[in-house]
């Protein structure tokens, strides 16, 4: 896939998510949007994971924590 068209998707993934989660409150929702947002790859999709940047590593790490906290919190809320 075109890396700036997957960087888009990315992007818009990522703003969907964070209005699903402050102004919707749908928060499993904004867990899903960011989710998907992580198959979009905003980076270099062509060099191996173990040859990345650690900053890069730690971008997508912390959006995968923030997708498992948002789907946790999202069925506490729900429950």
């Amino acid at each position: 896939m075109n890396n700036k068209f997957s960087r888009y998707l990315y992007i818009l993934f990522l703003i969907l998510g964070f209005f699903q989660c402050f102004w919707a409150k749908d928060y499993l929702q904004a867990a899903t949007s960011f989710a998907i947002g992580i198959a979009f790859d905003p980076f270099d999709q062509i060099v191996k994971w173990a040859d990345r940047p650690t900053w890069q590593k730690s971008v997508l790490v912390v959006q995968l924590g923030a997708v498992i906290f948002l789907f946790g919190f999202g069925f506490w809320k729900a429950s």
